[in-house]
């Protein structure tokens, strides 16, 4: 019965004078992930409203699947859009809407009406009395409770009246791209791919860079990785995963350097060849899937030592959560099965039996020093053979 759906948001109805900007940025990101649907939609605002309205035949789960994949939506709400031929036909619009809905009517429930066109002839309290009426004379088991109702039944009057009870949970947060652009480093562990969904949230368009560490690290472990930024891309939009081979790098470093701080020292060359590739690409900072103290280079201390050397700000969405909050999240985006796949990535290969978790950055400091010979033309060669592969689900 249905062939449209009334779009709610929230934080982008208090965006004051730029809020179309938000609504036409969140109608694109509905338009895109309409595209995995089968159909023919159309997307369209309309008094401070969204509406995606079926022009052909459509699966009606899937599609509400891809709607609640969109960033800045809060409620996808199935809709029966009548035209206004008179309050009596409203009514058996009303009534007709209940029996199709709800075939058991041992339920209560709620009139809810909205009048946006002032000129009808009834106010809202008029029309929630007398649907309700009309309702209760249809269906004499059915009975009203304005507290709890098992059934809210909303009546909007608009251009055409659109009549729906039921409001499924979207992703919330903002659309993608109002948010700038940034960098993430993705693992093949849990919390990157955590990471990127929460910032993506916050209407930050993402990029994702990968440090891969071959023959240390195989094929499978690197396709894990694809696999990921794949499904983080569900929510997204498309990702230029960045791979950049590290094995040069880390054996230079493991030669050179004191064991204990391997991870420290291969994480900041890591953050360096971050902020090269995000500067070239346009992005406004770096993102981590770092929590304070879940290992040894999670310490504030390392974290410290890990900031050094950046210039452009790092985002750590998740360092206040702890392990099981992180599996939780990468549960419900379904990246979890995935990262726990046991392919080995470049960091867990070179991890020092007792790695320190209390740096002293000016050590650190003097001890890259030991890496002045051939860090420099390591890293240029690691940005120039730069693979990069462009992610979309499908």
């Amino acid at each position: 019965m249905y062939k449209s759906f009334l779009i709610k948001y929230a934080e982008i109805g208090v965006k004051g004078k730029n809020r179309y900007l938000f609504e036409d940025r969140l109608c694109e990101q509905i338009r895109y992930a309409l595209t995995r649907c089968e159909g023919e939609f159309e997307v369209t605002k309309s008094q401070g409203r969204i509406y995606v309205n079926a022009l052909s035949a459509f699966d009606f789960d899937e599609t509400v699947e891809n709607l609640k994949t969109v960033f800045g939506v809060t409620g996808i709400c199935p809709v029966v859009s009548v035209e206004d031929e008179g309050f009596e036909k409203l009514c058996q619009d009303v009534v007709a809407y209940m029996d199709q809905v709800y075939p058991d009517k041992n339920i209560t429930f709620k009139v809810e009406a909205r009048r946006a066109r002032k000129n009808y002839p009834k106010n809202s309290m008029e029309i929630n009395c007398d649907i309700g009426e009309a309702l209760l004379n249809a269906f004499p088991e059915i009975r009203v409770d304005v507290h709890k109702p098992d059934v809210l039944l909303r009546i909007e009057i608009r251009e055409k009246i659109n009549i729906y009870s039921v409001v499924i949970p979207g992703p919330g947060g903002l659309p993608i791209g109002t948010n700038g652009k940034g960098m993430l480093l993705l693992s093949g562990g849990i919390d990157s791919p955590v990471a990127g969904y929460m910032i993506s949230k916050r209407g930050v368009k993402i990029d994702a860079v990968y440090f891969n560490a071959p023959p240390y690290t195989s094929d499978r472990a690197k396709q894990k990785v694809i696999d990921l930024a794949r499904i983080v891309s569900k929510y997204s939009g498309p990702i230029n995963l960045h791979i950049i081979n590290f094995t040069d790098i880390q054996l230079y470093i493991y030669d050179k350097c004191p064991h204990d701080e391997l991870t420290i020292i291969m994480r900041r060359y890591m953050m360096r060849i971050a902020e090269e590739i995000a500067k070239e690409n346009g992005c406004l900072g770096l993102i981590t899937g770092e929590s304070i103290g879940q290992v040894a280079s999670q310490t504030m201390q390392s974290l410290m030592a890990t900031n050094d050397v950046c210039t452009m700000p790092v985002y750590r969405p998740l360092i206040g959560f702890d392990k099981q909050e992180i599996v939780e999240v990468s549960e419900k985006i379904d990246t979890y099965e995935t990262s726990i796949l046991p392919y080995e990535d470049c960091c867990t290969i070179f991890v020092a039996k007792h790695p320190v978790t209390k740096p002293n950055l000016n050590v650190i400091r003097i001890h890259e020093r030991n890496l002045d010979e051939k860090i420099d033309e390591l890293v240029k060669t690691a940005l120039e053979t730069d693979e990069v592969i462009e992610i979309k689900y499908q």
